[in-house]
């Protein structure tokens, strides 16, 4: 009787504890709040159809519009100028760049202009007798030759016989000899054909300079030009003479510049066209990394908008009564940043910055730009 007790006792305790535990448990749980529909803002403005100029970005480095590199032509050794022959050396137009010693050549051309001197005047006493009306300008010719100066030009010869009888001397022969030594020797000397700084040195004072050896380079610092690749769709805007706006890579300095030529080949690999742009400034210097905006044409009836807000398959995000719809526009023009395009109705409130996880039929709530008002979407 004693176990039958106590198994009822421990039945009855433990269907105490299942409900009380069930009880606990209803009562720990709490009711799951229904969550907030969240309306996202977004900015928008109001489109004004108008004229757009499309402006070409482009880039590169300066370079001297006159470049000239040095070659020697003849044999010798470099002789030390009034100025060093090194890199960052400034000359003015006709100073002497370089000198190569030039003695035993020149000698060589004081024999020659000699021997011709001792012809001439061997034929004297024939002219005074044969051709006395020539002999007064030959000897005049005689008087001014001068052995350590250029040779002077022949007198005129008036008559066939007068031409016939200094042809036959062998006189127009050692004449034309005598200059060709005189134009050689000259190819010694390098003159600065305008003014300008040495930017490369390849040689030194003392040094044997051989026929067709480089010697360096001279630039004009006057005036740069700056070569810019554009799509060939704006070949036949580039006119020459447009002005164009360059700026450093920083932004710190800006130049004006004019487009001075176009190339007329197309490039085959990258479809493009060579553009070249003069560019005047006293602190430019070769190499400066600069970059251009060319005005190359205005679309009407176009806005401009960052390229982020243009979706696939060419669509804006537009806002009509509380609600995100997509329109079709057309591209016309694509730069670094901003895409220029048409179709979009004057009036239409467009999406102007772009919006995460954005979907046509979305409710927001519109902000307009440049104005202190906010609708709320009921």
């Amino acid at each position: 009787m004693r176990k039958v007790i106590l198994s009822v006792v421990g039945l009855i305790l433990i269907i105490g504890a299942y409900f009380a535990s069930q009880a606990i448990i209803a009562s720990n749980q709490k009711e799951r709040p229904k969550p907030k529909k969240v309306i996202k803002t977004v900015f928008v403005d109001t489109v004004n159809n108008g004229i757009v100029p499309i402006n070409i970005s482009a880039n590169g480095n300066l370079v001297s519009q006159r470049r000239l590199e040095l070659f020697s032509e003849v044999q010798g050794v470099l002789q030390r100028g009034s100025k060093l022959f090194k890199p960052g050396q400034t000359y003015r137009k006709g100073e002497t760049l370089l000198s190569l010693n030039s003695a035993e050549y020149y000698a060589q051309v004081k024999a020659q202009k000699s021997a011709l001197y001792d012809q001439i005047t061997a034929i004297m006493p024939d002219l005074r007798l044969d051709y006395p009306d020539s002999f007064q300008k030959w000897n005049a010719y005689l008087n001014t030759f001068d052995v350590n100066k250029n040779t002077p030009e022949l007198p005129e010869m008036t008559s066939e016989k007068e031409k016939y009888f200094i042809s036959g001397r062998n006189i127009l022969t050692s004449y034309y000899n005598v200059k060709n030594l005189e134009q050689r020797l000259s190819k010694y000397r390098i003159a600065a054909p305008f003014s300008g700084i040495l930017t490369e040195t390849l040689v030194t004072e003392g040094t044997l300079v051989r026929p067709g050896q480089k010697l360096g380079e001279f630039i004009d610092t006057s005036v740069y030009e700056l070569e810019v690749a554009i799509s060939k769709s704006y070949a036949d805007l580039l006119k020459i003479g447009s002005q164009v706006m360059l700026t450093t890579i920083n932004g710190e300095r800006e130049y004006i510049g004019k487009v001075s030529r176009v190339n007329g080949n197309i490039d085959q690999a990258s479809q493009t066209i060579n553009a070249y742009i003069e560019v005047k400034g006293s602190d430019l210097k070769e190499g400066v990394y600069l970059e251009a905006v060319l005005e190359a044409k205005e679309e009407a009836d176009a806005i401009s908008i960052p390229r982020g807000l243009l979706q696939p398959e060419n669509q804006l995000f537009t806002v009509r009564d509380s609600i995100l719809e997509m329109i079709n526009v057309q591209p016309v023009y694509f730069s670094e940043k901003e895409v220029v395009v048409k179709g979009v109705p004057d009036g239409t409130r467009i999406v102007s910055k772009p919006v995460p996880g954005a979907y046509a039929g979305m409710l927001v709530k519109m902000y307009q730009e440049g104005k202190d008002t906010q609708t709320q979407a009921e």
